[in-house]
């Protein structure tokens, strides 16, 4: 099945908190929103949420009314040209290399987005173990 979008909130060590899989007609907006109320009460200690810059002015109000956290856009320097390292969005970069080292998830073999994304979710528990191991 294709057309799929992933939602991924990690921390700063890249462990994966919440995940949204949805239809690629849903706004990237939107599936951020819903990350956002998946994790509201579970995250107390949460003050700042780290976003790309397609996001900029789409949910930061929206954010510190539901959630009273403070978004920051991620940007790249303005009139930079080329490839260039962005300060925090490795961190998620990161986070989808370790689930692109995985097989069930190189593909979308899934029909339902459930089952994705509680792939996403095993793969990192089981990231999680073998870190825990060593």
């Amino acid at each position: 099945m294709k057309g799929r979008k992933r939602g991924l909130l990690v921390d700063t060590l890249g462990l994966v908190h919440a995940v949204q899989v949805t239809s690629a007609r849903v706004a990237e907006a939107e599936v951020a929103k819903q990350l956002f109320q998946d994790v509201k009460g579970r995250l107390p200690r949460l003050q700042v949420v780290w976003v790309d810059g397609g996001f900029e002015n789409r949910i930061e109000a929206w954010t510190a009314a539901e959630c009273g956290w403070r978004v920051e856009v991620v940007k790249r320097d303005e009139g930079r040209k080329g490839w260039q390292l962005l300060p925090k969005r490795w961190i998620v970069e990161r986070t989808l290399g370790w689930l692109g080292r995985c097989r069930s998830l190189s593909k979308e073999y899934d029909y339902r987005p459930q089952s994705t994304a509680s792939r996403i979710y095993l793969a990192m528990t089981g990231l999680m173990l073998r870190r825990l191991a060593s």
